[in-house]
């Protein structure tokens, strides 16, 4: 018998996680050893396990963010490949995913007929990135249009609207985005400038004249 892919799936919901591991536990050749609900814990489970492949939520609370903790699994199990598990259909955290090192990305809508091929993928030593955001990054100006800092484009769209006194639930509406992504956005503008406060980050879009241009 062919030894099993053997997987660590990391999720901060423990339904979403039994449904995965259902669905991967079901298919042939695919064996779930270890679960995690936080990133800390998923980073633990890949050195304990030494997993082919790590699925990974791109939004889990705690420190490090997901996306921080990609370039650290092949710190603790230099052969295992991580795939992004997510709701995020925004191209740019495709992007960001896969220059940190993750080798797959697939939208959690479509997971049931997406994630075994792309978790068979990455122990092939291939990649696997959903279809249309595939097709999105591929129409999609070279990213040269950011902000300061390190900001994206969309970064600075969402520290635009804070600073102009707007709710996350407005900036989402606005922008065509869920409170949850304009939520992830928000952290990882605090994350990049290293201010939390709303006042804060007024002062910096002010001094950096981003009002200017809205």
């Amino acid at each position: 018998m062919p030894v099993p892919i053997r997987i660590v799936l990391a999720d901060d919901h423990a339904v979403v996680r039994a449904g995965l591991r259902l669905l991967l536990d079901g298919e042939e050749g695919l064996e779930v050893v270890a679960e995690a609900g936080d990133v800390d814990g998923a980073l633990r489970a890949v050195l304990g396990h030494k997993p082919d492949v790590l699925v990974l939520d791109l939004n889990m609370p705690g420190e490090p963010s997901s996306l921080d903790a990609i370039p650290q699994i092949p710190e603790r199990s230099p052969a295992t490949r991580t795939v992004i598990l997510t709701m995020q259909e925004d191209p740019e955290y495709a992007r960001h995913a896969l220059r940190a090192g993750a080798v797959g990305y697939v939208l959690k809508e479509a997971a049931d007929r997406e994630l075994v091929e792309a978790v068979r993928r990455a122990a092939a030593g291939e990649t696997y990135l959903n279809p249309s955001l595939g097709a999105k990054l591929a129409a999609a100006p070279p990213e040269t249009s950011g902000g300061p800092d390190g900001l994206s484009q969309r970064e600075v769209e969402v520290l635009r609207l804070i600073a102009l006194g707007h709710t996350n639930t407005e900036i989402g509406e606005q922008l065509f985005l869920s409170v949850r992504t304009v939520e992830t956005h928000r952290a990882h503008v605090q994350q990049k400038l290293g201010r939390t406060s709303r006042a804060e980050l007024v002062r910096y879009a002010l001094d950096h004249k981003l009002l200017d241009e809205a």
